[in-house]
């Protein structure tokens, strides 16, 4: 598995691994007609307007045998934090390093981009699969909320937070 930088080149298979993601872990979590509704276009949509201009420094992409495995998408949030707004592995690359290379990846880029400054991410409070996942590398509960989406729902989350990551 290699971890290198994406940009607009990869804008349909991170679409499409989103969207996958989504649908296999939120399907107890999102709305059935969401999941098999609006989603892949949403998804779509999001990163045409994201990497449309140029690649994102922010955006790193697993790939195994020249395949889209997984991505983490980082950025600078209005509060200075940065976020890590989209972290997926592929539905059958779940469990086998994905996740922990590409979330090293994002916090390697963070301490380097922006030292000195947090690093956060949301996460729904149901899946208890990804919220053990940031416990054991790391990351530390700092606020719950609710997620409002424009198709019409909320969904509670929390809020996971890497302090202060310094330059590597």
């Amino acid at each position: 598995m290699i971890i290198r930088s994406g940009g607009e080149a990869d804008i349909a298979a991170i679409s499409a691994l989103h969207t996958a993601s989504w649908r296999s872990a939120y399907d107890e979590i999102l709305p059935a007609w969401y999941l098999d509704g609006p989603l892949p276009g949403d998804h779509l949509d999001r990163w045409q307007q994201r990497l449309a201009d140029a690649s994102s420094p922010g955006l790193f992409i697993a790939e195994a045998d020249s395949v889209l495995v997984g991505f983490v998408y980082l950025q600078l949030a209005e509060d200075r934090r940065v976020i890590i707004d989209n972290l997926h592995a592929a539905p059958l690359h779940r469990g086998v390093g994905v996740g922990t290379r590409l979330i090293e990846a994002g916090l390697l880029w963070a301490a380097n981009a922006y030292p000195g400054r947090s690093v956060y991410l949301e996460v729904f409070r149901e899946n208890t699969a990804a919220i053990a996942f940031y416990e054991r590398r790391g990351g530390r509960r700092t606020a719950s909320g609710i997620t409002r989406f424009e198709a019409g729902f909320e969904v509670p989350v929390y809020e996971y937070t890497w302090s202060s990551v310094g330059p590597a």
